[in-house]
């Protein structure tokens, strides 16, 4: 089955009905893959990950598209939680939700984190951008989810999902 996808010069093209932002970004540049972080599907966006199944108007949004913002936050906020852990190992990640004017983490570990640990965090999360890996999502079933975390000692993850 095939759809049809509207592009934003009002270009229409067939796909295979499954397709994804990713693989539609990388058939037309591999640099626009590299500049695209999310898909506009009917005006809502979408992880570029996610299969498409039936005609629509599509957009493939770049890091300076507003509506790019909330998955750009929600993204970062997992950076800090690698950081973290990375340098503050047994941390364990709470809740780290995006919010209006950026987004937060919480975290359980001994000792607070002071001042002086900023520095440290930020220059591991710049570390962990620059080492340029793909963001990735799966989709678990919560069993898959909850045995997950247990096996890497999330117990607050485990109880959140």
């Amino acid at each position: 089955m095939t759809i049809s996808l509207t592009f934003p010069d009002g270009a229409k093209r067939e796909f295979p009905s499954g397709i994804t932002g990713v693989e539609i970004a990388k058939g037309i540049s591999p640099s626009l893959l590299k500049r695209t972080v999310a898909m506009a599907l009917d005006g809502t966006v979408v992880d570029l990950a996610d299969p498409i199944t039936a005609d629509a108007k599509i957009e493939l949004l770049n890091r300076e598209d507003p509506r790019a913002l909330e998955l750009i936050r929600h993204d970062t906020a997992h950076v800090l939680a690698e950081a973290v852990q990375e340098l503050f190992p047994g941390t364990q990640v709470t809740i780290g939700p995006v919010i209006e004017n950026g987004f937060f983490y919480d975290f359980a570990r001994n000792e607070p984190f002071t001042p002086e640990d900023f520095p440290a965090i930020e220059k591991k999360m710049r570390e962990i951008i620059a080492r340029d890996k793909p963001f990735t999502k799966e989709v678990w079933s919560r069993d898959k989810a909850k045995d997950f975390f247990a096996a890497k000692g999330e117990a607050y993850k485990v109880e959140l999902v």
